[in-house]
């Protein structure tokens, strides 16, 4: 699985999310095959490369074009909250 974290400007944010979601997916069990982190502009550009898209709750019309074509975007109201990836991976059928 192709993972991309999302925050505004792609620095210190998505970089705290990025390492938030490796320990959420290896509490998991979930094999990441490629984990990025960026700016939400570069995110919408390249979301369609990845197969989930974790962002802010409020940016998440900005993947609807990813979405349509099969990405699997993921609101998150506690960007840092590996609890709140956990179950957001485990609601959406990506983790048992």
């Amino acid at each position: 699985m192709n993972i991309l974290v999302c925050c505004a400007n792609g620095a210190g944010t998505s970089l705290m999310m990025k390492m938030t979601t490796e320990k959420a997916t290896k509490a998991l069990g979930i094999e990441v095959g490629r984990l990025h982190h960026s700016s939400l502009s570069e995110g919408k550009n390249t979301a369609t490369e990845y197969d989930v898209v974790f962002c802010p709750l409020n940016f998440i019309s900005m993947f609807k074009d990813a979405e349509a074509k099969g990405v699997r975007v993921i609101g998150l109201k506690n960007v840092m909250s590996q609890t709140e990836i956990e179950e957001k991976l485990k609601a959406a059928g990506l983790a048992e």
